[in-house]
Formats: structure tokens, C-alpha cells, sequence
């Protein structure tokens, strides 16, 4: 007997399950708004005329979220049940610590402060290697931007391989602001560059300092790595020009780690 006709969608006949880190429909958003849940992004269908739905963008927006909209497809395949209402959200896997606390976690160990920018991170598996390294190597915090960056998923908590849950990982708006702030607090600023004529051994990573990590595929933007005090270069000696992310920022961070003896 030819039962081809009964057979139903694989998505009908074994519904996903629901990313650990996101939530979906208005009810689930709005209690987690309540709660303080940190909620990293917010995907909102596109050209929704809702009020209802307009509202509670605006209350994800002001509760620090950054609102996407998106296409009501998108919305769909992402939904494992279709029942997203036109909208879905991305929930932090922990608390977001600010740039003060970081800071003053460095002063409380008597430390310079050493810490870790991340200029629009797209891999979560890079960010959390980046924590993992950055906790190994006694920095005191990583920041990173709120928008065209990957924020604290459960990816990222589960390739930190726990150290989501000791490194602070401040969330900023504006990372060449922060840049800013951060020199006229006395620290020093490391962009990584292939171009730079300074190799990091002779860089003075010894006082308090700030190593940026460029993106993926393009390395810093123009207006991070203008902001920077000083552009650092990691001697290449094979036929491959360039290191992942993470791999640069583990040998900066122990360069650092080196020199502070």
C-alpha cells in the first residue's frame, strides 16, 4: 500500500526543540521583561503595524536589548512550533557586567588592569574560547559591542567551559567611545593588526592595557583601530598569513601574562 499521501513534514512529525537560549511570543517576552531576564536581541517581524507588538519592541529596546526586524520566513524557521506571534528573543546565557565593575574587579587586585576588547565577534565559539583563555590568564574582564557582535549565548557559555560564570563580559554601545573612556582612565589600548610594524614583544603590555580583537573575516574597523594607542603584529613565519581570533588573543594574552612576570 502506497502511504506517500499520509506522511507529513518532518518538522510536523518531530517538532525542534527550542534553542536553550531563545524565547518565542509575546507572553513568554513579556514575563521575561518582568522578571529582569537580560535579553541580548530581539527579532521582531518586519513591517508589523501591531501596537501591541510595537510596545513591548520598545520595552526590550529600553530594557538594553537590540531589536531586530526580520522577515516573517526567518521568524518561521526559526520557530520550531510557527506559534512565534511575530517575535522571538535571544536571552543572555548570564548577567552582563558594565565597564566600571570590570575595572574596579583590576583594583581590587591590587592589579593593572588587563582586559580583553572583542570589535564584532560574529563566532560564538570564538568568544567563548576568548573567555576561557582570558579567565586562564588572570584578565579581569572582556568587552564587547551591543550591535553586529555575538553576546552571551549558550554556545558561547558552553565553549567557555565554565568560565562564563568568572569572567565579567561588559556589553557596550559604542566600542570606539569605550576606547576613548578607557585611555583617559589610563589604559593603554592594543589593537592586533597584520600590518603593524610593532611585533607584541615589543609592545609594553606590562601596565594597564586593552588588547582588541578584530572581526573574523576583516579585522578591526577603521574607526577601533584609529582609536588605538598603539597597533600590534603577530610575527607570522609559515605561508598562512593570519590566526583565528581566539588564537591571537590567547598569545597576546599570555605575552601579557610574560611580561608581568
Amino acid at each position: 500500500m502506497d502511504n506517500r499521501k499520509d506522511r507529513r513534514p518532518v518538522r510536523e512529525r518531530e517538532p525542534r526543540e527550542l534553542a536553550e537560549d531563545m524565547i518565542e511570543g509575546r507572553n513568554a517576552l513579556t514575563e521575561a521583561l518582568k522578571s529582569g531576564r537580560t535579553i541580548d536581541k530581539v527579532f521582531v517581524a518586519a513591517g508589523d503595524t501591531d501596537k501591541a507588538l510595537a510596545r513591548l519592541s520598545a520595552m526590550a529596546k529600553d530594557a538594553g536589548a537590540v531589536v531586530v526586524a526580520t522577515d516573517r520566513r526567518k521568524l518561521d524557521q526559526m520557530s520550531p512550533t510557527g506559534a512565534h506571534q511575530g517575535i522571538m528573543a535571544q536571552v543572555a546565557a548570564h548577567e552582563y557586567a558594565t565597564v566600571d565593575e570590570i575595572l574596579r574587579r583590576a583594583e581590587e587586585k591590587g592589579e593593572a588592569p588587563l582586559l580583553v576588547l572583542c570589535d564584532e565577534l560574529s563566532d560564538p565559539h570564538n568568544l567563548g574560547a576568548i573567555m576561557r583563555t582570558a579567565e586562564c590568564a588572570g584578565a579581569h574582564g572582556v568587552i564587547i559591542p551591543k550591535r553586529r557582535s555575538v553576546g552571551l549565548t549558550a554556545v558561547v557559555a558552553k565553549t567557555s567551559a565554565g568560565a562564563v560564570e568568572y569572567m565579567p563580559v561588559a556589553r557596550v554601545s559604542n566600542m570606539a567611545a569605550t576606547i576613548r573612556d578607557l585611555k583617559q582612565r589610563g589604559v593603554w589600548v592594543f589593537g592586533t593588526a597584520a600590518e603593524a610594524k610593532t611585533d607584541l614583544y615589543h609592545a609594553d603590555l606590562k601596565g594597564a592595557a586593552a588588547i582588541v580583537i578584530g572581526n573574523e573575516g576583516q579585522g578591526m574597523s577603521r574607526l577601533v583601530a584609529d582609536s588605538c594607542d598603539v597597533l600590534v603584529s603577530i610575527p607570522m613565519k609559515g605561508n598562512i598569513s593570519s590566526l583565528n581570533a581566539s588564537a591571537a588573543a590567547s598569545i597576546l594574552l599570555y605575552e601579557a601574562v610574560r611580561q608581568r612576570g
